[in-house]
This record gives C-alpha cells, structure tokens and sequence, in this order.
C-alpha cells in the first residue's frame, strides 16, 4: 500500500526527537506538510533542518510552544490555526514510587501528557469536522493498560489518553474525522536509554536492553526495544485514507507485552 498524504498538513508535538520525530519523518516521506512541535525553538528549528536533510522534504516547518500550558497551546493556534493531522504526542515521564508522588507531581503529569491533547483536539477537530475530513490520534502507551508500579502516575495519563480519545471520536462521529489511540510498547527513545542505563548502570547498554526486556517487561514477546520507526508506521497509516474505517480504537503496536487478546 502507498500512502500519499500530499495536501494534507500533520501537526506533530514533542517532535524534536524520539517517536514523534520518526512520526514527524513518516509523514513527510508520505508527502504531507508537516509540522514540527517542540518547547524550545532551538530544538525545533535543529529538528527542522535534520528532517529537511533527512527526508528531502521542504514542506516541513516548526513551531515552539508549551502546549502544557493554555497560553503556550493559544500560541500554537495563532501560528496555526488549522491542521488536517493531529499527532498529541508530547509527553513526560519519569520513575517515583507511588507514595512519594506529590499533588504537584500527579497535575504536572496531568497537564502535560493529558490536558496538552484535550486543549489541541479541541481547537482542531470541530474545524477538521467542518471540513469533512481530519485525523485524530493520541500517542498513549502499553501502560495505559499495564499500569507500571514504578510510575503509577505516567500510566494514569495513558489511561486517560484512552477515555478522551473515545469521547472525542463519539462526538466527531459521521464528519468523516476520525481519532484513535496508539499504544506503543517500550520503545528505544532518548528518554528510555537513559532510563534503562539508571536502571541498570554496570553493564553496556545493549545488554542493559536485554536485562530490562526479560527482568522489568518479561511478557513481551517481541524481546527487545521497539524502535521509533516501527511505532511511526502504524501512525502514518492510521493517519492515512486507507484506515477510513478506522475509529474510536486502541491500537496496538506493543511488541505482544501486553498479555491479552
């Protein structure tokens, strides 16, 4: 199959690096117009420049703003106002036993990885209904449903990823805008190979990865990190004409680790 998203602008958030820029060099191998989010602008305009050289696309453009905040995320409108594509993808994490999450810990979670997707899906998706097209979809985790004991209040944000997700393709139903979420296993990211290396700092990372897939995530089947292109995959189609059908959904690409049908 041979997705051609020509015409079409994606917006993709936390995008400087990791799985939203591999989603963000998806889409502009597919030909959309893609958008590059990040908080810094040093970091967008690098991320630009790379996917630019990368892809040999020139309809890739940046755009630094907290979504995390209301008055970054109106920022972001005033530059943009419209897209057809909405990747929310920007997210944090970071380990902390459950009783010492603070209040300040758990709505900081909360702002960033939940309300940044609620505040974009609303300004965007009534315009993407109007028009009679627009895709949706939230970059969740394997977490939302394996709740991790060692972030408890980063697999509440994913859970919640799922709820909205849900409602918001309920209320767009029949505009021909679709929304989805997508779980990615764990996924060999910046974040998670310094993750992995605090975890496990005496030995060489790639036998770290092999520690940490068979002692912390043992269910996967797939037995090592995803990596970012594998889960972009799944994105870029499911951004795609061909994924019409496609709505209201949990989508997997996990690696088997979550053990149920």
């Amino acid at each position: 199959m041979k997705i051609d998203l020509t015409g079409r602008t994606a917006l993709v958030t936390g995008s400087t690096s990791g799985i939203g820029y591999a989603v963000a060099a998806g889409f502009a191998q597919a030909g959309a117009a893609v958008v590059v989010n990040g908080r810094s602008a040093d970091r967008v305009e690098q991320a630009v420049a790379k996917l630019k050289a990368e892809t040999g696309s020139a309809t890739i453009t940046g755009v630094a703003a907290d979504i995390a905040t209301a008055e970054g995320a109106d920022g972001l409108f005033e530059q943009l106002p419209d897209v057809d594509i909405l990747i929310n993808n920007t997210g944090i994490f970071e380990p902390k036993p459950v009783f010492e999450i603070t209040d300040a810990d758990w709505l900081r979670f909360f702002e960033v990885n939940v309300l940044s997707g609620v505040r974009l899906s609303r300004h965007y998706a009534p315009r993407m209904a109007a028009r009679g097209w627009g895709r949706v979809i939230f970059v969740s985790s394997e977490s939302a449903v394996m709740i991790p004991r060692e972030m408890v209040h980063y697999g509440m944000t994913k859970t919640a990823q799922l709820s909205v997700a849900r409602g918001l393709a309920l209320e767009v139903a029949g505009t021909g805008v679709t929304v989805n979420s997508v779980l990615p296993g764990s996924t060999l990211t910046e974040g998670v190979r310094t993750f992995i290396g605090e975890l496990y700092p005496d030995l060489p990372f790639e036998a770290a990865e092999r520690e940490f897939m068979a002692t912390d995530r043992p269910t996967s089947l797939l037995k090592r990190l995803i990596r970012p292109e594998e889960i972009a995959n799944l994105i870029v189609y499911t951004a795609s004409e061909g994924a019409s059908a496609t709505t209201g959904a949990a989508l997997r690409v996990d690696g088997g680790l979550i053990p149920t049908i």
